[in-house]
C-alpha cells in the first residue's frame, strides 16, 4: 500500500463492531504490520477480549482524540516512526468524536475531511468505525462524505460513492453563550483595540492566567485573520458565563476551503497560518465554517464546551 487508505463502517451492536475490527487487525498482524486501536474504554475493553495477548498497539482513545491538531502531530509523529523502523503498512481502528459521546462535532469533521491529507505520505489503512445507535445522522452523513473508502460489510472494502473531497456539508453549530447579549460587541476594531478591550471585559472573572492569556491571544489573531483576510466588515462578539469565554468573529469571506486550515501548522497558504493552529493547541474549542451572515471562527476557553 502507498498512501493513506481512509475507510469507515457503521455497525449497530458489538458483535458488528467486531465483525469489522477484528479481522482488520489480526490480517494486519499476520502480516506484520504496525497495528494501532485508539477507541473508546467500551470498544478497546471488546477488542481486548477477542484479540488476546497480541502485538496490538493501544492508545487511549480519550488521549489520541483529546482534539484534532493534537491528534494529527500524535498520528503523524508515530507513522513517521514506524515508516523510519521499515514499515510497509501500518493499521489503525479509531473511534473519532462526535455528539453521541458528547463531544462537538464542528472540529471533528474537518479532521476526518483533513486526514486524507494530513497522512497522504504514510502508508496506512485507517478504519474508522462508527455505532449508528449513538452516531447522530448529520454526523453520519459528514462521515460518509468524508472517507474515500467504505466497508458495507464485514470484509468489504469498497470505493465511497459517497466521498466528497474539501470541507464537510455540515453547518457549524452556535455556542450555547450566545443565546444571550454578548459582553462585548466591535466591528472592524485593530487587533490593537481588541487585545485592549477584551482584557477589560474579562477582568474578575474565574480564569487562570494562562486561560486569560490564551482569551486575548485568541481575540486578536482571529480578528487579525479576519481583517487580512476576510472581507468587511468584521464583527468581533464576546460572551462570558461563569469561567468560561466565547469568542466569535464573522465576516463576509468564504473562509479557508483547505480542511487542513489551522488543524496542521503553515506559513504558506493565504487563508490561514501558523496563529490558527496555535488556537487549536491551546484553546478548548474552535469552530470555523460557513454560514448565512458570512464566515465566523468561534474559540472558547475555560468552562465545559
Amino acid at each position: 500500500m502507498t498512501g493513506f487508505f481512509h475507510e469507515t463502517a457503521f455497525y449497530g451492536s458489538d458483535d458488528d463492531f467486531l465483525a469489522h475490527a477484528v479481522p482488520f487487525l489480526e490480517d494486519g498482524l499476520r502480516a506484520g504490520e504496525p497495528s494501532v486501536v485508539a477507541c473508546s474504554e467500551w470498544n478497546t475493553a471488546l477488542l481486548r477480549a477477542a484479540l488476546g495477548d497480541t502485538a496490538v498497539l493501544y492508545r487511549p482513545g480519550a488521549n489520541q482524540y483529546s482534539r484534532p491538531s493534537e491528534s494529527i502531530a500524535t498520528f503523524r509523529d508515530l507513522f513517521r516512526e514506524h515508516t523510519a523502523d521499515g514499515a510497509r503498512q501500518m493499521r489503525v481502528v479509531g473511534d473519532v468524536p462526535h455528539p453521541g459521546v458528547g463531544a462537538r462535532w464542528d472540529w471533528w469533521a474537518r479532521y476526518e475531511a483533513a486526514a486524507n491529507q494530513a497522512y497522504a505520505e504514510f502508508p496506512v489503512w485507517g478504519l474508522c468505525p462508527y455505532d449508528t445507535r449513538t452516531t447522530p445522522a448529520e454526523v453520519l452523513a459528514d462521515v460518509v462524505h468524508t472517507h474515500p473508502n467504505i466497508a458495507t460489510s464485514p470484509g468489504t472494502h469498497e470505493v465511497n460513492p459517497g466521498y466528497r473531497e474539501g470541507l464537510p456539508a455540515s453547518a457549524p453549530v452556535p455556542d450555547v453563550l450566545e443565546r444571550g447579549v454578548p459582553r462585548l460587541e466591535l466591528v472592524d476594531p485593530t487587533a490593537g483595540a481588541v487585545r485592549e478591550a477584551v482584557g477589560a471585559a474579562i477582568d474578575g472573572m474565574g480564569l487562570s492566567e494562562d486561560e486569560a492569556h490564551d482569551v486575548v491571544y485568541a481575540a486578536s489573531e482571529v480578528v487579525t485573520n479576519g481583517l487580512t483576510h476576510g472581507v468587511a466588515p468584521v464583527r468581533f462578539r464576546l460572551w462570558a458565563e461563569g469561567a468560561r469565554v466565547l469568542v466569535a468573529v464573522t465576516d463576509r469571506g468564504q473562509g479557508p476551503s483547505d480542511p487542513l486550515a489551522g488543524l496542521v501548522p503553515t506559513t504558506e497558504t493565504l487563508s490561514a497560518g501558523l496563529g490558527l493552529w496555535i488556537l487549536h493547541r491551546t484553546c478548548d474549542y474552535v469552530s470555523m465554517g460557513r454560514e448565512a451572515d458570512g464566515f465566523t471562527v468561534r474559540v472558547s476557553v475555560g468552562g465545559q464546551t
